[in-house]
């Protein structure tokens, strides 16, 4: 099935490119479920063997079911992410910048490329190590679109600005 950026495609219009979620972003997801999922087979296993392994006077009873909540928060996190990810589409083309979210409910951001009047990175310390950020478009007439995390977001915008030179007017 076609993306919804090349369904919208307009006569003559092509795609520039692509943003894409960066790999730490995926990891983050994982991390959130994976982390207290440990944790919580570890406190499992130290209830082995003991005589009343879940009693509500053992401060370990407890614990385990907090971390057990703490990794159900953690699968709810980690399926966001991951469902923002899957349904979330950001691109240029040669006449516009596209950003698309959601599966049932669309939601979508665009900018013609002649009405961007500034084009903004923001990397933390982190984002520059490891190449990811956010990139802020300001257009005239429209809203601010600031982007989730993307991979190489200097690219990215180094494409919106070669569109901009090449689009028609």
């Amino acid at each position: 099935m076609a993306s919804y950026i090349e369904r919208s495609l307009g006569d003559g219009e092509k795609i520039v490119a692509r943003a894409h979620f960066p790999w730490v972003y995926t990891i983050s997801a994982w991390a959130r479920f994976l982390v207290p999922l440990t944790v919580l087979m570890v406190l499992v296993s130290f209830t082995q063997g003991r005589p009343a392994p879940f009693s509500t006077d053992d401060p370990l009873t407890w614990l385990i079911i907090l971390t057990a909540v703490a990794t159900l928060f953690g699968f709810y996190l980690f399926a966001m992410l991951l469902a923002l990810r899957a349904t979330t589409e950001i691109g240029v083309t040669s006449h516009r910048f596209v950003e698309k979210t959601g599966l049932f409910a669309l939601r979508t951001n665009e900018i013609a490329l002649h009405n961007i009047e500034g084009v903004r990175v923001n990397q933390s310390v982190a984002g520059r190590v490891f190449n990811y950020g956010t990139v802020r478009i300001e257009g005239t007439g429209v809203d601010a679109v600031t982007t989730p995390s993307i991979a190489d977001p200097v690219a990215f915008v180094k494409a919106i600005q070669t569109a901009r030179e090449q689009a028609p007017r």
